[in-house]
């Protein structure tokens, strides 16, 4: 792994353990092992190498979603997967965590990916439920946008309900529930 790789796994690992706040640029520079002239030969501060970080954050959950969405099955059966695959609910989503750092939500570059990849969350969960709909699969009272919004917050929430509870159950039971209410409008 190179040094510029190096810098943004321990950024990404910061953010998520400590915030943007208590993710200082010793601590980048201890984490990854790099010199304060390679974190400035590759990024102009520690705002910038933030916003790396959160891209590649967003970047995973994105393609990790995809690899669920474009599976084989039936378009409720890739929601399902999706929704049942398999997470750390206890240290939550290193997305949707970002959303709780006021120094985060207050600026609008880091924001941005934050907002763009829930964005693309929905639309892509709603264009399945619309699949599934068109197909005959889900009856035509169901709103993909609507559930699909939902779902998104139910997957949030459940990782806020896990950790409160100290067990990963609690995020387990709020998918199920979820998976419950869909499934009655399966054809």
């Amino acid at each position: 792994m190179d040094t510029r790789e190096r810098l943004v796994q321990s950024t990404r690992e910061l953010l998520w353990e400590r915030g943007y706040v208590g993710t200082s640029p010793k601590a980048i520079q201890e984490r990854s092992g790099a010199g304060q002239g390679s974190m400035y030969h590759h990024f102009r501060g520690k705002p910038d190498l933030a916003l790396a970080a959160i891209g590649r954050s967003a970047e995973e959950l994105r393609d990790r979603a995809e690899a669920e969405f474009t599976g084989p099955g039936t378009a409720v059966e890739r929601v399902s997967g999706y929704l049942r695959r398999e997470r750390d609910a206890l240290r939550g989503c290193p997305v949707g965590r970002l959303t709780q750092d006021p120094d985060v939500m207050a600026d609008a570059e880091l924001r941005r990916p934050v907002e763009e990849t829930f964005a693309w969350l929905t639309d892509r969960l709603a264009g399945l439920l619309a699949e599934a709909r068109a197909s005959g699969e889900l009856d035509a009272a169901l709103d993909p946008a609507s559930t699909a919004a939902a779902l998104v917050a139910v997957l949030q929430g459940g990782y806020v309900l896990a950790r409160a509870a100290g067990s990963a159950e609690a995020y387990t039971r709020a998918v199920d529930g979820a998976l419950r209410l869909l499934a009655g409008h399966v054809r």
